[in-house]
């Protein structure tokens, strides 16, 4: 009887990336084993008071930019009683959640440091690694894979562009990067420059602004500063209080830092700030792409991206939903490699998982009206299929969108 070999995977890491990478080769029949140099999963997402060598730091306060629905992992929809935009305490019972559902922690190997990935001799012919690994007594141990999954992220090491700030040497008060930042109260009736004004930025200032006795938030461009319920917001900053902050005069926004000397900031705008007790330096994401984009060019190239005009013929309520979103990343899983039979319900109760942590009190259910909304829909749902077929070539026979909207009606709910 001949004996199928597992091909064994690394997992490096075991936050959120992680986590993910150890069920899907899991769903491939592949051997994961993960690699977490802490005694915990959640990377990122884990809260600790004292930040660590080497591993991306949180502060106290932090509450996710995107909201449930867009960052769930996608056949795993977070609870409907979860607040739409969770605080990382949250984050990290519902990462328990996902890795106790599909049996996850069983492969990983906590206090294990990954010392070296190298490729075997033989690499050309067998596509195998060696990889390298340290436990918490200091033990070292050789293992042999067949592929590695990078997974600790791109926070890992605070980045200081100090040869950015003049005078940065002189300063006589405390500088620091955001990383380091845990809770405002060291900082209360201090004067206080947060550089700029990304999402950590933005968070920190309004925080610090409550307790200190001023705060000036320096950018060189500026921003838009948008709420979290709001439409076709990119990659914007995204902050409920900091406009508020602003007009109340709490947060002077500032430009560029032109220079910094003893206690004192030097804008570029040539005001200058006496008695400066703090500095704290920003995030720098290198990762700036649109979600949605990556992910829908990611999906094509592995076969699971959802076809709209198929869907509209052949399951019209679920092609409407997809066409005019969100674009949540159950659609990725309604065909293809992965595909997950939950994924078409998850679509359906997306508006009732985001309304669920609302309604926190009774109320009357308002009286039924005649909806005009389908009409209007579906007209839209015509015109853009008419337009995507046409730009991709489809049969004549389906570019009638008269035929085609007698063909939905069959489908559609009576008004």
């Amino acid at each position: 009887m001949e004996l199928k070999y597992t091909r064994r995977v690394a997992v490096i890491g075991g936050g959120s990336s992680g986590l993910a990478c150890i069920k899907s080769c899991l769903d491939e029949g592949l051997e994961p084993v993960c690699y977490e140099s802490s005694d915990d999963i959640g990377g990122l997402w884990r809260f600790k008071e004292n930040p660590e060598p080497d591993r991306a730091s949180i502060y106290h306060s932090v509450i996710i930019n995107t909201s449930k629905e867009m960052m769930c992992f996608s056949d795993f929809p977070i609870p409907a009683n979860f607040p739409n935009y969770m605080h990382n305490s949250l984050i990290m019972d519902y990462f328990r959640m996902y890795a106790d559902h599909f049996q996850l922690t069983k492969h990983i190997r906590f206090n294990t440091k990954v010392l070296q990935v190298r490729q075997r001799s033989d690499f050309a012919h067998s596509g195998q690694w060696d990889v390298e690994t340290e436990n918490k007594d200091g033990k070292t141990e050789k293992h042999i894979f067949d592929a590695v999954m990078i997974c600790i992220g791109h926070h890992c090491h605070p980045n200081l562009p100090l040869h950015d700030f003049p005078g940065i040497d002189t300063f006589e008060g405390t500088y620091f990067h955001s990383r380091d930042y845990k809770t405002p109260e060291e900082w209360r009736n201090k004067k206080a420059v947060v550089i700029g004004i990304g999402n950590s930025g933005g968070d920190i200032a309004v925080e610090l602004s409550r307790v200190t006795k001023q705060l000036y938030l320096s950018t060189r461009r500026g921003a838009w500063i948008l709420n979290r319920v709001g439409d076709n917001g990119q990659h914007p900053t995204v902050n409920d209080e900091l406009p508020n902050r602003i007009l109340s005069g709490t947060v002077q926004v500032k430009p560029n830092i032109r220079r910094l000397q003893g206690s004192s900031v030097e804008f570029d705008d040539g005001s200058v700030v006496e008695d400066v007790d703090l500095v704290v330096f920003p995030v720098r994401d290198t990762l700036s792409r649109s979600t949605i984009s990556t992910t829908w060019m990611i999906a094509g190239l592995l076969g699971v991206r959802p076809n709209i005009p198929r869907l509209l013929l052949t399951d019209p309520r679920l092609g409407l939903k997809v066409l005019f979103g969100p674009s949540t990343p159950y659609q990725y899983r309604l065909k293809g490699p992965g595909k997950w039979a939950g994924a078409r319900q998850a679509i359906f109760t997306q508006w009732e998982r985001v309304a669920q942590p609302m309604q926190t009190r009774p109320c009357d259910d308002p009286k039924t009206k005649r909806s005009f909304m389908w009409p209007l829909v579906l007209s839209a749902a015509v015109v853009g299929w008419a337009a995507y077929v046409n730009r991709n070539n489809f049969p004549a026979y389906l570019q009638d969108p008269t035929a085609l909207l007698d063909k939905m009606k069959v489908y559609l709910p009576a008004q």
